[in-house]
């Protein structure tokens, strides 16, 4: 019998019936590709493990302190460890994205993204040899870099230090949606990626654009399409586990972040509204 709580109190970041018909098949297709080494299924609901993985992304809450009316840590974070090495949360994402962008009138795939990077804290149990200090912005830690398309959804993701430059972010990010997204054409990025992005972008087949800022601006000024950017790092953060980078491994981060991504994007297409902190 799978472990369910069925008569448990549902929480905010519950998927709905309606979002777990958009995830539900990817997962439960994986599963039965992965059987226990005994043969059998397991123990747990996947619905129940999606349920916990997303409850630790909005609450910030540490892998032990799951409620014990969900999955336990030891069930939990093996799923969100094999989804992330495997690339399961980047395709779960990718079909969300491809779903999102047909229901605005879209094509499946971009072919412009928008580029940055967001310097976040790291917290003490993070290796010092994945993180550093952000020169400009005066904060230790490790770099978020993300990809949008023109709707504000995440096509590709990458974690650094913060001490990298954004010349890196930038050129890992572009080799990233050259790998997965080759209908990309064009990228537009802010002026703190230099001419370098813009040699690595040419080589892939894609235009990059440095979008330069008014010198007549003073304070902060959206800057038409690139603003989409600025405004999904600020949604990204609602869930508290980005707030700061705890996780050892860099590609924990990056997977954090797909999660937050598919919780963003389920919504968006079953056009339900997130509980933001006021609301906690």
């Amino acid at each position: 019998m799978a472990w369910f709580m069925a008569d448990r109190k549902p929480y905010p970041s519950d998927v709905s019936d309606a979002r777990w018909a958009l995830i539900g098949p990817v997962v439960r297709a994986w599963k039965e590709r992965h059987p226990s080494v005994s043969g059998h299924q397991g123990g747990y609901d996947m619905r129940e493990i999606v349920n916990a993985i997303l409850y630790q992304s909005k609450t910030g809450c540490q892998w032990d302190y799951l409620p014990h009316d969900l999955p336990p840590k030891s069930a939990t974070y093996y799923y969100f460890a094999k989804w992330r090495d495997d690339g399961t949360d980047q395709l779960i994402n990718e079909l969300l994205r491809c779903q999102a962008r047909e229901a605005a009138g879209r094509t499946e795939d971009p072919s412009l993204v928008v580029l940055d990077s967001q310097s976040v804290h790291n917290s003490v149990n993070v290796p010092a040899a994945t993180t550093g200090r952000d020169a400009s912005k005066k904060v230790p830690g490790r770099k978020h870099g993300i990809a949008i398309d023109i709707i504000g959804l995440i096509v590709a993701v990458v974690v650094l230090a913060a001490s990298a430059h954004d010349n890196q972010i930038g050129t890992a990010l572009l080799s990233r949606v050259a790998a997965t997204t080759p209908t990309v054409r064009k990228a537009l990025v802010d002026q703190g990626f230099k001419q370098s992005v813009v040699e690595h972008g040419a080589g892939l087949g894609i235009d990059v654009e440095i979008v330069q800022r008014n010198p007549a601006d003073r304070g902060f000024v959206p800057q038409p399409v690139r603003w989409r950017v600025e405004q999904v790092l600020g949604t990204l953060i609602l869930h508290r586990r980005l707030v700061r980078d705890y996780e050892s491994s860099p590609a924990s981060s990056a997977s954090h972040i797909m999660w937050a991504s598919i919780d963003i994007t389920s919504r968006k297409i079953t056009r339900e509204s997130a509980p933001t902190w006021r609301g906690a």
